[in-house]
């Protein structure tokens, strides 16, 4: 056989394997198909400036943004062991992310995702952007609106352990 058909077969084969990689190295990521148009990585590029909706005041930076055909999916990487399901606040992380999307790019996602990368394996959740997801995240951000202007803010919970990892402990006065 010629040398440049061998040259050829390698490089093709090279090629192919780099494409696998790649799409292992996407799967173990938590991204759908689609072509990247932002991430929060910090990883590749400087970090972009973060989404900001005027109406809401409300302003996040997702871990990425693909573009699937005319739709735009916020992806939201978590380093925690993925539990049987997402928990809530990851949903309102997401749904604001959503919600941005909507508010910046004119084009509302159908879904955003969660990708859970801890212990020892990942998994992904697809959360539906739903018309009744999009309003309890704005009643709760009124919600939050409200305490804020509240001179003083009750614990909102019972669990010693989310006291021992929160950042005002040492100041709050209703610690467990």
């Amino acid at each position: 056989m010629d040398v440049s058909l061998w040259l050829g077969l390698l490089l093709l084969f090279l090629a192919l394997a780099l494409f696998w990689r790649s799409g292992r190295a996407r799967h173990a990521a938590g991204l759908p198909g689609g072509r990247i148009i932002y991430t929060d990585t910090r990883a590749w590029d400087a970090t972009p400036a973060p989404l900001f909706d005027p109406v809401t005041q409300l302003t996040g930076k997702p871990d990425y943004l693909v573009r699937q055909g005319r739709h735009i999916i916020p992806v939201e990487v978590k380093s925690s062991r993925p539990p049987e399901a997402p928990y809530d606040s990851h949903i309102y992380q997401l749904a604001a992310y959503c919600l941005l999307v909507t508010r910046e790019h004119g084009t509302r996602p159908p879904y955003g995702i969660i990708h859970y990368t801890g212990g020892g394996g990942g998994r992904s959740f697809a959360v539906d952007y739903t018309p009744a997801l999009e309003n309890a995240l704005l009643d709760l951000l009124t919600e939050m609106r409200r305490a804020d202007q509240q001179a003083t803010v009750d614990r909102s919970h019972d669990q010693p352990g989310r006291c021992r990892g929160c950042g005002y402990q040492t100041l709050c006065e209703q610690r467990l």
